[in-house]
C-alpha cells in the first residue's frame, strides 16, 4: 500500500493529491453537516427541541478551526470521529423507512473518512517536502 501511494504522489504530484483530498474533505463535510442538521431537527424531545440538533452537529462543529487552518493532524482526528457518523448510518439504515437517509449518511462520513485520511497523509508530506 505504501510504495502504491508513494507511486501516486510521484505521479500526480503532492500539491494536486493534497487540493483533491481538501475538496473531499469541504463537500463531505459541508453535506454530512447539513444532514445532521436536518436529523437534529426531526427528532424531537419532550422539553427541548435544541439538545438532539447539537448533540448531532457538536461533534462536527468542533472540528472546523482544523478544517480551516488546513491542520493535518486535526483532518486524522475528524477521520476518527467519521466513523461514528458511518456506523450510525449504518445503523439508522437497518431502520423500518430510514433507508435512504441511513445510506446516505453512512456513504457521506466514508468519503469524509477517505478525504481526511488522503488529506493528512499527503498535507504532512507537503510540510515535511516544504
Amino acid at each position: 500500500m505504501r510504495q502504491w501511494l508513494e507511486r501516486l504522489e510521484a505521479r500526480k504530484g503532492l500539491d494536486r493529491l493534497t487540493e483533491g483530498a481538501r475538496r473531499l474533505v469541504l463537500g463531505s463535510y459541508g453535506l454530512l453537516l447539513v444532514l445532521m442538521v436536518y436529523r437534529g431537527m426531526i427528532v424531537t424531545t419532550d422539553g427541548n427541541a435544541l439538545v438532539p440538533l447539537l448533540i448531532f452537529v457538536m461533534p462536527l462543529v468542533l472540528f472546523l478551526p482544523s478544517i480551516l487552518t488546513r491542520r493535518p493532524r486535526g483532518h486524522a482526528w475528524l477521520a476518527f470521529v467519521s466513523l461514528l457518523y458511518f456506523t450510525q448510518g449504518v445503523m439508522v439504515a437497518t431502520l423500518p423507512g430510514q433507508e435512504l437517509r441511513g445510506s446516505a449518511e453512512a456513504l457521506i462520513a466514508l468519503a469524509l473518512f477517505v478525504g481526511c485520511t488522503a488529506y493528512a497523509r499527503f498535507r504532512s508530506r507537503q510540510l515535511q517536502a516544504g
